[in-house]
């Protein structure tokens, strides 16, 4: 596919001072596009002011990710991508302050892009979308890993039931996160106490007993 020339962004965004590289572009417009989606719902964002909003020509948002469930993918991906391992600091100290370095991270992540990651783990776009909710899975399996990793607990000769309790963990993450940031009714420090009491609940109570093949 051929990119659309610099005198097409000129037309549609008068007022840009220089020429963005590729990356630096798509980056640009799928910044917007995390922004947008989180501010309304699916149907309501329109590629057109999009791509006015990010100051590029519209052909821009077709050629670096397709049509707007594309580009909705692809915000759904990046809301729900992890760090990567190595750039992770596995916790040290007692169980509850590696239960409260984990439940921080947690909400950092949550935090960067505070309304649409509600929205995305939420499933409030595209509907029953398949693609959507493969990409959710996948998340929620990572996460689970992480997490069990943070936690010293990989060893674990019934790692897969932990990883499994850990992603019904997640469930009460969702929820948590949407009365903080969506509804307001509990703060993130408070937010931080549940998640955070429930995690050291679920290491010291839940997983020997899982362990113990009970």
């Amino acid at each position: 596919m051929v990119e659309p020339t610099a005198s097409d962004d000129h037309v549609d965004a008068p007022s840009r001072r220089r020429r963005l590289e590729p990356d630096e572009r798509r980056a640009q417009i799928l910044s917007c596009a995390i922004d947008m989606f989180g501010e309304r719902p699916y149907a309501a964002v329109s590629t057109a002011e999009l791509a006015q909003r990010a100051g590029v020509a519209r052909g821009l948002i077709n050629h670096y990710f397709g049509n707007k469930r594309d580009l909705y993918l692809a915000v759904v991906r990046r809301m729900v991508t992890l760090p990567r391992p190595e750039k992770m600091v596995v916790p040290a100290g007692s169980t509850r302050e590696r239960v409260d370095a984990s439940v921080s991270w947690l909400l950092d992540t949550i935090s960067e892009h505070g309304s649409t990651w509600v929205k995305v783990t939420g499933h409030e776009g595209v509907g029953d979308d398949p693609e959507v909710q493969r990409i959710l899975d996948e998340a929620d399996y990572a996460a689970a890993d992480r997490m069990v990793q943070m936690m010293g607990l990989s060893e674990s000769l019934h790692s897969a039931e932990l990883r499994a309790l850990v992603r019904c963990y997640g469930g009460l993450v969702k929820a948590a996160g949407r009365e903080w940031i969506v509804r307001g009714s509990l703060t993130r420090e408070q937010v931080h106490h549940l998640l955070a009491d429930a995690l050291l609940t679920l290491v010291g109570e839940t997983f020997p007993k899982v362990d113990a093949g009970r």
